[in-house]
């Protein structure tokens, strides 16, 4: 049975520049099952979950829910669910938890400030404070979006909790069915895609480690896309692996072709001309979808910028 998994792996096709794009994570614990659109469509309020849609708009913060692997049937709401937010912006990473006993308390939260890195209004509404344990690996398992996310992303879940990874959680929806298994890594935000279990805990050790592992990356969620593409490129070409070391401080020209810049905390700026070009031949972005060629993004120079070019005139 073909799927677009099959034929984006046949195909070889890129990862970096295909992560989605969030400044600020927020992640509540929701079990039973999902539909498609799972924040409306769950055995969340809908009423809330649409209202939760509207508080995040055009604030940087992405909602997303989590529940522990496993079996899926509903048994009646946990006295306190788990909530986590997270910012990835270099500079000012946090991870935050709590818990809740009442979702609603959610809307009370300062979206537009949560989207900045301001994490005061997690911790007054919700006593959230800082997350002390392992990092987060958040698996994309919504079977209603796509079937590879159940197919691939489920096992993947249970292999990681069954061999004792604390941080391991299914999430509804992480973007690019096509390049499943995917998954998220918090703090840090990088994404992965085609992710096998001993890959997830060499990620996981590099979060620990304050680094990032740029095999299989998709990209950090802070940045759009052709960022990804372009700080993922950086690191490949210098080695530097710290994670916070690298930001995208500017992205100047439109699709499809941009001139990204990269700055290392320690002064050094790269100019990254990324492409956008589309991939061939055509494939399925979903299962069952028609077939397209989505838009990939190509690194087409890494140019280290020197001080006289730095200069000011």
């Amino acid at each position: 049975m073909s799927t677009c998994t099959t034929a984006s792996r046949g195909l070889d096709e890129p990862l970096a520049g295909t992560a989605a794009t969030a400044r600020t994570w927020l992640l509540l614990e929701q079990p039973g099952p999902w539909g498609a659109k799972a924040l409306t469509s769950s055995h969340l309020d809908p009423v809330l979950g649409r209202a939760l849609e509207a508080a995040a708009k055009g604030t940087d913060v992405r909602i997303a829910l989590i529940r522990r692997p496993g079996r899926h049937a509903d048994f009646g709401m946990p006295a306190e669910r788990q909530v986590y937010a997270a910012h990835t912006v270099p500079g000012n990473v946090w991870l935050h938890s709590a818990t809740s006993s009442d979702p609603e308390e959610l809307l009370r939260l300062d979206f537009a400030a949560l989207g900045r890195g301001d994490h005061r209004s997690f911790g007054t509404v919700l006593q959230g404070r800082p997350h002390t344990g392992d990092p987060l690996a958040l698996v994309c398992t919504n079977g209603k979006r796509d079937r590879c996310c159940a197919l691939l992303g489920r096992p993947l879940a249970d292999e990681l909790a069954a061999s004792g990874v604390q941080g391991a959680w299914e999430v509804t929806h992480l973007g690019g069915h096509r390049f499943s298994p995917t998954l998220l890594v918090l703090p840090f935000g990088y994404a992965y895609g085609r992710a096998e279990a001993h890959h997830v805990k060499e990620v996981l050790q590099g979060v620990q480690e304050g680094r990032v592992v740029v095999d299989g990356c998709r990209g950090g969620s802070a940045w759009e896309r052709p960022g990804q593409a372009a700080e993922l490129a950086v690191r490949t070409a210098t080695g530097e692996y710290a994670a916070d070391a690298l930001s995208v401080t500017g992205t100047d020209g439109t699709a499809p072709r941009w001139e990204v810049t990269v700055a290392h905390t320690d002064g050094r700026l790269w100019r990254v001309i990324v492409a956008q070009g589309a991939s061939l031949p055509p494939r399925q972005e979903s299962c069952g979808s028609a077939l397209g060629s989505p838009a990939r993004m190509d690194v087409v120079a890494v140019r280290e910028l020197s001080p006289a070019v730095l200069a000011p005139r």
